[in-house]
């Protein structure tokens, strides 16, 4: 399998996903051309995708959904209440019929050789998914837009060998930041965000001897930064109750407005 971060950031997200026979985006928050560049920096185009995956409706999520679709007649997976958001933005506009397969939080759906199980995620939309993704033996998942995490969270995300985790602020650069008042209760509420150091703590459940990368993502641009997000991380899992410390994994940070290097395994 292959997992590759087009771009990653509370100002766009679209994650790349292939098995060598299927490809699939998560989401597609960027303009149709970055994701279209994007593809053909990896090697494959618009025209190879079999599904655009959507996790919510929130703009950052879908914003060259519309153009894709028009251009490429792409697939679109997403939860009932999400695609209704989708049909209300009014900026995205007309979306071709017949692209739609609705999905449900924990019903398996399967595009080629590819098992794809959305699970729930806290977030402030209307039916919001995270996604693990399967091929043969190997599985990825992307998790973002968590306000809070749990049982059933941490259930849906064992035996990765790779994980995108949200990582979006940091509590003190958040609390002092220009935010109003209303927006950081938000980042900050269980359907908002989860902090550098809640990541760090959710990633101390899920870590395995055969857990091959960890990519950070989802970062604010006004209350964060990369390396603090890493570091912070690093510091919650080599002092948090398990068995590892951060440097027995490869941890990264995806960038923002640049794709990251393709991780196969």
């Amino acid at each position: 399998m292959r997992l590759c971060s087009i771009a990653s950031g509370s100002s766009g997200n679209c994650i790349y996903a292939g098995s060598g026979t299927t490809n699939v985006l998560i989401d597609a928050g960027i303009s149709g051309k970055r994701i279209e560049q994007g593809l053909n920096s990896i090697g494959i185009t618009g025209k190879d995708l079999d599904a655009v995956m959507i996790t919510h409706e929130h703009s950052d999520h879908i914003k060259g959904l519309g153009v894709l679709a028009r251009k490429q007649g792409i697939p679109i997976y997403a939860t009932k209440e999400t695609y209704d958001a989708i049909l209300a933005c009014p900026t995205l506009g007309q979306i071709p019929e017949g692209l739609y397969h609705e999905i449900e939080p924990d019903r398996q759906v399967e595009i080629g050789d590819m098992k794809i199980d959305p699970f729930s995620i806290s977030h402030d939309a209307a039916n919001p998914v995270g996604y693990r993704i399967s091929s043969g033996k190997r599985s990825a998942a992307v998790a973002t837009d968590l306000g809070v995490y749990d049982t059933y969270i941490i259930n849906h995300l064992q035996s990765l060998d790779v994980l995108l985790l949200e990582a979006n602020h940091d509590v003190h650069m958040l609390e002092v930041g220009v935010y109003p008042y209303y927006l950081k209760r938000r980042i900050l509420g269980n359907r908002g965000h989860l902090s550098n150091e809640m990541a760090g703590q959710l990633l101390c459940e899920l870590l395995h001897d055969n857990m091959k990368q960890v990519v950070l993502g989802h970062l604010s641009k006004e209350n964060n930064y990369p390396a603090l997000a890493y570091e912070t991380v690093c510091a919650e899992v080599t002092m948090g109750d398990n068995p590892y410390r951060s440097r027995d994994f490869h941890i990264s940070v995806a960038k923002r407005d640049e794709v990251c290097e393709v991780i196969e395994f």
